[in-house]
């Protein structure tokens, strides 16, 4: 192998391991996160002491996020193919004998 190659090689696992380590540090908050505890209602649970506070919870994902996630991981996979694929054949017509 060559010098290019190898340099090109080294760029490659680095910024593989760049983008797993920016993918860990976005994880990283919702790992840690936790319950909000909230004073009881005897104690006048709002700042202006006008009533309780009382709190929505809205779960779930909306559809766009999910749809967004899926092209994301789809566009990933096909360009880690097309690379494979590449890469397999430019080692495959280095390996062949010349004719």
């Amino acid at each position: 192998m060559n010098r290019i190659r190898h340099i090109r090689r080294l760029i490659e696992v680095l910024a593989a391991l760049a983008g797993a380590l920016l993918g860990l540090g976005a994880l990283t908050p919702a790992a840690f996160a936790g319950p909000i505890t909230l004073p009881p209602h005897g104690d006048g649970g709002s700042a202006a002491g006008t009533g309780p506070v009382h709190t929505v919870i809205v779960g779930g994902m909306p559809g766009w996020q999910i749809a967004l996630i899926a092209a994301g991981a789809a566009v990933l996979a096909a360009a880690v193919a097309v690379s494979a694929d590449r890469a397999r054949a430019a080692r495959r017509q280095a390996l062949s004998p010349a004719a």
